[in-house]
């Protein structure tokens, strides 16, 4: 099977290393007539591909290839296919931009052997379209078309059952101007030595296809076979991220033991006892306290609890928020038990999506809770809105940057037909589970709060620098990012660079945790310093402040682009990025967000539930 031609690194080998840069992201189908690839006898067919791997740009058709088991080739003409002068600018141009061909032989991609690896080196998915030759002086480098396929296939003999299964699929490409078919020497010619196939943008062309086929005896079991192409990284660069990152978390949760064992275990105890006195009309609670009146954060009781601004926007996005948690979490957990085997394609988005329709049901209940908690009346508005308002903006943002990849003719496009099926997938399942969810939430008795709100506002003091909302979310952002950017770093390569595979979730899922933790805590520690220079303000800083990592996580995807992508000269690269990775900050900043809101409100619902008020 033949997929979607992808832009690959600079180096031509396959490999990604610190120094490799990405010229393109646009995709391309195989048999897009620009290229003139060969197609089989009587057309190609499409193969079915599940939604994720659509949305992913996938595109699997049959190939005129044929290869059967253990038997050799030295030379097999494919076809002498016409190339226009157009279609030479075209094929030059990606060739400049490193795209890599990708095929698919008994479900495993075809690799390129990464630089420096060896006989057991890791496989890079894909193979170089074609070369540039190396500039001299101020000539140009001219582009090579690789038009000759040597392609070794790997099996394992299982001597048990008598069977012979594929483990691996190594190409080697090579540009021939005239392979002499028939003759051994075509499959192992040294590309320095053989003239190379240069494509003219001024005349008409004809480019003569062909390939060999060796055979090789591996030990490589079955089970295994999929390990070469997983990208894994430096182990102890992953090691050094999980530990850092346990490190920020243990520093954190320290302070918070500190401020709820040490000074609010010791306000309380006073506050309770200095009232107490009270109550019994002694003498000693002018003693007890050194004043006579409250101070810190237990003088915000009577307003910490005053319904925010902007009620009904804030419950929806906690409701999504939560939705959006309960998705990563159940899909990560899934992943880091091998549920989700990359031979699988597309299976990580598709389940992704699944579960984000399944938990709307989760996203309405907890909307409904928080909007009847702080007073909201318009229930029938808040339903409509958490089941419409984030999906719809993603959505938007999908359909936007999909028009960018229809106007680059790219294989990344999403069909009508599949964008009617998310619709439909929207309307018909999330949006009534929202429903359900918001109808068992407005159900339930309302949550009273452990204090009443007064009614008139108490007057907020002029507050320290640090502790207004834009400065404490940049400040209470650093260390979730922190814990998470290593990570980061090849999740965005493994993204972006298609021809390596991410399948480190076993630490994705403890950085995970530990985003969600780190952010909850630092969120907590941001309140309880509002509530002490007696600011009641909590709800949307809280929202802000829990998801201020999202913010960084922009800032590092502008870094990571002009560091890595540098190179990228198309408008439409550059905005599907930004597009695609302002999408994914917005995921985050809703998640932890949302979660930041909730951790805040339990833990004053705790002090303030712990001391009398009069």
């Amino acid at each position: 099977m033949v997929n979607a031609l992808t832009p690959g690194s600079s180096s031509g080998d396959g490999s990604n290393g610190p120094n490799r840069e990405l010229k393109s992201v646009v995709s391309y189908d195989y048999y897009d007539r620009r290229f003139g690839f060969c197609e089989p006898d009587g057309g190609s067919e499409t193969q079915a591909e599940s939604l994720g791997s659509i949305l992913f740009g996938d595109r699997i058709w049959t190939s005129p290839y044929v290869i059967n088991m253990q038997m050799p080739l030295s030379c097999k003409k494919l076809c002498d296919a016409p190339v226009t002068a157009e279609q030479a600018k075209f094929i030059n141009k990606r060739i400049r931009e490193n795209y890599l061909v990708n095929w698919l032989v008994d479900g495993l991609p075809a690799g390129y052997l990464r630089a420096g690896s060896g006989d057991n080196g890791l496989y890079s998915i894909g193979f170089p379209l074609g070369e540039e030759e190396g500039v001299e002086g101020n000539k140009k480098a001219i582009p090579r078309l690789n038009n000759h396929y040597e392609i070794t296939v790997e099996y394992h003999r299982n001597n048990v059952r008598d069977t012979l299964r594929v483990v691996g699929i190594v190409v080697r490409p090579m540009s021939i101007a005239t392979p002499k078919v028939g003759q051994v020497e075509c499959g192992v010619l040294d590309p320095e030595q053989a003239p190379a196939m240069y494509l003219s943008e001024d005349n008409a062309n004809t480019v003569p296809y062909t390939y060999s086929i060796k055979w090789i005896d591996v030990p490589t079991a079955w089970a295994t076979r999929w390990d070469k192409y997983l990208l894994v990284g430096e182990p102890r660069i992953h090691w050094f991220s999980l530990v850092n990152s346990i490190i920020i978390v243990l520093f954190l949760t320290g302070m918070v033991a500190m401020i709820l064992l040490r000074a609010l275990h010791k306000d309380i105890s006073r506050y309770n006892r200095y009232h107490q006195l009270l109550e019994d009309g002694s003498a000693q609670a002018q003693e007890e306290m050194g004043i006579d009146e409250d101070f810190g954060w237990k003088l915000v009781h009577g307003d910490v609890f005053r319904s925010p601004a902007h009620p009904m926007l804030l419950s929806i996005l906690v409701g999504n928020g939560v939705q959006l948690f309960m998705m990563a979490f159940v899909t990560i957990v899934f992943a880091a038990l091998g549920f989700l085997s990359p031979s699988n394609r597309g299976s990580l988005a598709t389940v992704m999506i699944v579960f984000y329709m399944l938990f709307a049901i989760v996203a309405g209940f907890v909307s409904a809770r928080m909007y009847k908690m702080v007073g909201g009346e318009a229930w029938k508005k808040n339903v409509f809105a958490t089941a419409m308002l984030f999906p719809a903006i993603i959505f938007g943002m999908f359909a936007t940057l999909n028009f960018f990849l229809i106007h680059a003719n790219s294989s990344g496009a999403v069909p009508f037909g599949t964008m009617v099926g998310i619709i439909a997938l929207w309307f018909l399942i999330s949006t009534p589970l929202s429903v359900l969810g918001s109808y068992l939430g407005f159900q339930r008795p309302k949550l009273d709060n452990p204090v009443r709100a007064n009614q008139i506002p108490r007057q907020i003091p002029d507050q320290m620098f640090y502790l207004r909302p834009i400065p404490s979310m940049l400040l209470a952002g650093i260390l979730p990012f922190g814990a998470i950017f290593i990570e980061l770093y090849f999740i965005l390569n493994s993204i972006w660079f298609r021809n390596q595979i991410y399948y480190v979730f076993g630490f994705l899922f403890l950085v995970f945790a530990i985003l969600i933790l780190t952010s909850v805590e630092v969120t907590i520690l941001m309140a309880y310093f509002w509530l002490c220079a007696e600011d009641y303000r909590w709800w949307w800083r809280s929202f802000f402040v829990g998801g201020g990592s999202a913010i960084y996580v922009l800032l590092y995807s502008g870094v990571f682009y002009y560091s890595r992508m540098a190179q990228v000269k198309s408008w439409t690269s550059f905005f599907l990025y930004f597009g695609w990775m302002t999408v994914a900050s917005g995921i985050i900043l809703v998640m932890t967000g949302a979660l930041g809101v909730i951790g805040v409100w339990v833990f004053l619902r705790k002090i303030y539930g712990s001391i009398k008020i009069d």
